[in-house]
């Protein structure tokens, strides 16, 4: 077993093995919108339909395509699904109801990760990718009932690994493509298309209750739009905002169908939204709320973060010329565009939510002048940027943000790198690097360069700077050979560029030894890694923090490439210059210490290891207390090399000290104390204690097995240690 095979963050995440309070709620369910029906007549056999363990496609009445049919395929699929949620939450028929943004692998992604953090106990180590797959693990053993709801799923590679299923579980998928779902997920198709007559009535009514009289003509006016939900919502938002009746409507309807051309095979709402296009005009004459309906068509419709739209940027943007910015006027822009039937504003959660129909957002888009669509995509990429947390490690969900300007990079393109890259590109690569979406961000920064290849230059420092986040990624997502090339890659440049930033050069040196490493080619990482020493102590001298550093990349590999003799070295050099430097009980010195330790056990020089191992465990209780983690790994790592020394009384008691201290801090489904419980098996096994052994053993590959991913080398690890000990 190794000494330390799972580092310890420097300030490690407070323990999350609390009690779920059960029931539980992730995802933003979309309000129910005024009006609402619940479609008995359309969709009444969906209950019945959607039994545990099955999972239901909600698509299109018809195919939904190119050209005018994209209307179509807005049918109040996400309105039904959530009325069917929160119908299902209310009666208590479920205790986890999970709502995912489902338009792209990072959202899909985010919306598993916050799940698996509001209803499981385990911890989130690991990238996005691991946690969800442990996530997918839990729905299927879960004997909780729950329902997930995988709102407007538009590509189905990007579930690959991520299907949830489950005896108790319900999955309810909304797709304007479910034609192409069914080829790649079995599921049952529900075709949801317009009302039936009598519920589009209905809700026409329903919407009109202000003034009884503008219900004139509304039978008619049903039958004129087709019973579409989405015209529907769009003539009632105009009449409830105005003198006119439904039977006035029909009237200016029909007029402008007939202008449009294609007569009766136009969908509704391709007319109707124009309507409440102008609506918006005559109630917001000073343009602010065109201007910022512009903004909101550019942007994931699916939730937009009402803060963004009183951003200094859209502020300054939406202010008609030679007018001041107005945070009110922003305000009342975005409500004349909600009355207008062109938005919605949610405000259940603890801030404003804007949603928008993509079909309408295309349409708005489309209806723009060159100019305008230049003006708003600059906007809103400054509006983005200027709302974005520096942190993103507390509260603040940065999803719907990575989702904003994930839809604002593809409708401006090439619109953002001029007359240089706009900073929220950058930006918005960080922040997937951030939250560990390790695929989306590899895929993120190979565009990203090659963007930046084709617009900027090979040479120019921006591409530069996208090719080392490139590589950053590989190496996040453990593909440490691919990561390699980019290394070289990127050194290459610097080496070039050297007499500008030698500094440079040097810290691309140390990524290439590190990743070299982390690929198993030490031959290369060491060949590299001794340039590095060599350039840093020419440069900057033998006590330089730089060439400490580098002294420690060339170590480690020395370590990992079965050279302990040459790191154990290398270490007490670097641990005598730090003594002298920062003094014996200084982080770093003592990580050096320790360091040299593990050198020293791989050695085979048990009594040099323990008596280094002693004093850092002295000076990790001196410096940080006796519960610190990093005292508690100290701890577990002295208790090793008494281990390899043959005293297994003395290492007994500090492998169960460790234990205890884990369980403690980080929890007993931690993967750090699943890796010390491994260990201390071991322990027990070597002093004879074979039934303390097993049982320890068996507990743990339990916990493995539930809170780690799939084949996990630790969980194969405890599985073979257990058969090897109990012979089955």
């Amino acid at each position: 077993m190794a000494v330390d095979g799972r580092a310890l963050p420097a300030e490690p995440e407070a323990p999350r093995h609390g009690r779920v309070q059960w029931p539980v709620r992730s995802g933003a369910v979309p309000p129910l919108a005024d009006g609402f029906i619940s479609r008995l007549e359309t969709a009444g056999d969906l209950v019945a339909a959607l039994a545990p363990g099955t999972t239901v496609v909600l698509g299109p009445g018809r195919p939904a395509g190119g050209g005018t049919t994209d209307w179509l395929a807005s049918s109040g699929k996400t309105q039904f699904a959530a009325g069917f949620a929160e119908s299902q939450w209310q009666a208590g028929k479920i205790e986890l109801l999970v709502w995912v943004d489902a338009t792209s692998r990072a959202a899909v992604l985010s919306g598993y990760v916050a799940a698996a953090d509001a209803a499981t106990s385990t911890d989130l180590a690991g990238d996005a990718e691991s946690v969800a797959a442990r996530f997918v693990t839990w729905l299927a053993e879960t004997s909780r009932p729950w329902l997930m709801v995988l709102d407007d799923l538009s590509d189905p590679a990007d579930m690959a690994g991520l299907w949830p299923s489950g005896p108790t579980g319900r999955v309810l998928i909304t797709t304007a493509d479910s034609a192409a779902l069914s080829r790649e997920h079995p599921g049952r198709v529900h075709p949801l298309g317009v009302f039936s007559p009598r519920e589009a009535l209905s809700y026409l009514i329903g919407r009109l209750t202000a003034d009884t009289d503008q219900r004139l003509g509304a039978i008619d006016l049903v039958e004129d739009l087709g019973s579409e939900p989405l015209a529907l919502a769009q003539a009632s938002a105009v009449i409830a905002s105005s003198a006119l009746s439904c039977r006035d409507y029909r009237d200016f309807f029909a007029q402008r169908r007939a202008e449009l051309g294609g007569g009766a095979s136009l969908p509704a709402a391709a007319v109707t939204w124009t309507f409440s296009f102008e609506q918006a005009e005559r109630l917001s004459p000073g343009g602010a709320a065109q201007a910022l309906l512009a903004l909101a068509a550019l942007l994931d419709g699916h939730g937009i973060p009402g803060a963004l739209f009183t951003t200094a940027a859209a502020r300054d943007y939406a202010a008609p010329a030679g007018a001041a910015a107005d945070h009110a006027r922003a305000l009342n822009a975005l409500l004349i565009l909600e009355r207008a039937g062109l938005l919605a504003i949610d405000h259940t959660g603890a801030a404003a939510t804007v949603r928008m129909v993509r079909v309408i957002q295309a349409a708005v888009r489309a209806a723009m002048p060159a100019a305008m669509f230049d003006r708003a995509a600059r906007a809103a990429a400054d509006a983005l940027a200027e709302l974005w947390p520096r942190d993103e490690t507390g509260a603040w969900d940065a999803a719907s943000l990575r989702s904003c300007a994930a839809c604002l990079q593809r409708a401006a393109g090439d619109l953002l790198w001029a007359p240089g890259p706009h900073p929220l590109l950058l930006r918005a690569g960080q922040s997937l690097d951030s939250a560990r979406l390790t695929g989306p961000a590899i895929a993120y920064w190979n565009d990203l360069v090659t963007t930046s290849d084709r617009i900027l230059g090979s040479q120019h420092p921006d591409t530069l700077v996208a090719g080392e986040r490139l590589a950053e990624a590989y190496l996040a997502a453990g593909r440490a050979a691919d990561a390699v090339p980019w290394f070289r890659w990127a050194l290459a440049k610097h080496v070039r560029a050297a007499g500008k930033d030698p500094s440079a050069a040097g810290a691309a040196q140390l990524r290439l030894g590190h990743a070299l490493v982390a690929a198993k080619q030490f031959g290369d990482a060491i060949t590299v890694l001794e340039g590095a020493v060599r350039d840093a102590e020419r440069a900057r001298g033998l006590g330089h923090a730089g060439t400490l550093r580098a002294r420690d990349e060339l170590a480690a590999a020395y370590r990992a490439a079965d050279q302990p003799a040459h790191a154990t070295r290398l270490y007490q050099q670097a641990l005598a210059d730090r003594e002298r430097i920062y003094g014996p009980q200084h982080p770093e010195t003592i990580a050096t210490r320790e360091k040299l330790a593990a050198a020293a056990a791989a050695d085979g020089r048990v009594k040099d290891a323990i008596r280094q191992y002693k004093r850092a465990l002295a000076d990790r209780e001196d410096v940080l207390g006796p519960d610190h983690p990093d005292t508690i790994a100290a701890r577990g790592n002295l208790g090793y090399a008494y281990h390899m020394a043959g005293k297994m009384a003395s290492a007994l008691q500090l492998y169960e000290q460790a234990c205890a201290g884990y369980e403690q801090v980080l929890g007993a489904d931690h993967p750090d104390t699943l890796a010390r419980r491994a260990n201390l098996a071991h322990a027990y096994y070597a002093a004879g204690r074979l039934t303390d052994a097993a049982a320890l053993l068996r507990d743990t590959a339990v916990r493995c097995d539930r809170v780690l991913p799939p084949g996990d080398r630790l969980t194969s690890s405890v599985r073979e240690s257990l058969v090897n000990i109990t012979g089955g």
